[in-house]
């Protein structure tokens, strides 16, 4: 009796164990299905996740283009505008403006339109020159003219003297805008030329108050395009107009005329203190593009990228061992917090002297933007200028050491001083 029951209780316990067996069986192998089937969850959702992160980059990019071709667009029916708000100013003869004329027959009909500014600022009073941009009164002149004024005059050439406003300025163009209340007949509005389609040794015409000398016109060619000019704010001016016509103290913010009677650039420095046939002009493009901000906020805002930086040269090729035949901006050093540093851009480590120079080197290079080669700065910062605001997303190629990459950053704006 007692030997049947412990076969009965053995065979039992055979029966548990193997259920137990079996039981843990289809437990590891549906913990198994699930470590399986998330990891397949994971890899699937991950890659949903590039795909649409890659949707989104290419989408930003269209969409930056986009914004770069309005602002074009915006640019020219501005011009357009003011073409047709100044239809019907040709000459007592009957002729337009649009023909070639002779330089007294401009004068003649341009005159009028030139004005002669003065500012009264704390240090003294500062003198210039201005042209009437429309028939709301509204005068552009150069900024540093009526920079800091207190007050504000302007004669106009049959002697009217007015109090005038300051409506909106860009020290980095050095551009600004001023509106007078006159009578409607003292306003003879100049029309905005295509300043792009500037040719050197093209005639010239500029007409202002050198040394108070009211209604002076000298005449000149263009002598060279695409000029880099320094400024009071620090940063260059770009895409400046030389002239050979002669530019005086006082010219500053006179027009600058093609042999259409077009204004094709505002007057605004020379190379020293007096004329030595090298003159520099804003170009009529640049006053086009800036000119509805000015007038709707009092300020245009430019798009900073906050890098400090210099061409590259064979020297420096050689130095910091890149590829022949590198070019673009080796980036010197990086505004801290700046959108180039939160964009991710690197400044130079070493200090190296490259043909008698000591400079910063090992930064990174930039070698294009937007897909567009950059040859050197001056393209990089024409290129932001022309077609980029604050806020804009630039897409920097850029080498850094023998790994080219590209760097997403989103520009910021310039203070006003």
């Amino acid at each position: 009796m007692i030997k049947l029951t412990d076969e009965v209780n053995s065979e039992t316990y055979k029966r548990h164990s193997s259920g137990q067996i079996l039981h843990s069986t289809i437990l590891i192998l549906f913990v198994i299905l699930i470590a399986g089937f998330s990891f397949y969850t994971y890899y699937n959702v991950n890659n949903q996740i590039s795909g649409l992160e890659s949707q989104v980059s290419t989408l930003t990019a269209s969409v930056q283009n986009l914004n770069a071709q309005l602002a074009d667009s915006s640019a020219k029916i501005f011009e357009l505008s003011s073409m047709i708000s100044n239809i019907g100013s040709g000459d007592t003869e009957g002729n337009s403006l649009s023909n070639n004329l002779d330089a007294v027959r401009i004068y003649d009909q341009t005159k009028d339109s030139v004005v002669l500014i003065k500012a009264t600022l704390p240090q003294g009073t500062a003198q210039g020159s201005g042209f009437v941009f429309d028939m709301n009164g509204r005068i552009i002149t150069n900024n540093h003219v009526v920079e800091g004024a207190r007050s504000i005059t302007v004669t106009f050439v049959e002697g009217t003297i007015v109090e005038a406003s300051l409506v909106g300025r860009d020290p980095y163009s050095d551009i600004a805008v001023i509106k007078v209340n006159v009578a409607e007949s003292l306003l003879k509005p100049l029309r905005l030329g295509n300043s792009s389609a500037l040719r050197v040794g093209e005639p010239v015409l500029a007409i202002g108050n050198p040394y108070g000398l009211a209604d002076t016109l000298t005449s000149g060619i263009i002598s060279a395009l695409g000029r880099e000019m320094d400024s009071a704010s620090g940063f260059p001016i770009v895409d400046v107009i030389q002239t050979d016509a002669p530019i005086n103290p006082g010219n500053s913010g006179g027009p600058l005329l093609n042999m259409r009677g077009e204004v094709i650039g505002i007057n605004t420095a020379i190379a020293t203190q007096t004329s030595t046939g090298i003159g520099f002009a804003v170009p009529s493009n640049t006053i086009i593009r800036e000119l509805p901000s000015l007038i709707s906020d009092g300020h245009y805002d430019q798009a900073y990228i906050g890098i400090q930086g210099i061409d590259v040269t064979p020297s420096i090729i050689s130095v910091m061992g890149l590829p022949n035949g590198t070019h673009g901006t080796l980036v010197q050093s990086i505004t801290s917090g700046g959108p180039a540093d939160k964009g991710g851009l690197k400044g130079g480590k070493s200090i190296a002297t490259v043909d008698g120079v000591r400079i910063l080197i090992g930064g990174d290079v930039i070698t294009g933007a937007d897909g567009i080669t950059m040859k050197n700065f001056y393209d990089l910062i024409l290129y932001i200028q022309r077609y980029k605001r604050p806020g804009d997303l630039i897409t920097l190629n850029v080498l850094r050491g023998n790994t080219t990459m590209d760097l997403a950053v989103t520009l910021g704006t310039r203070s006003v001083s």
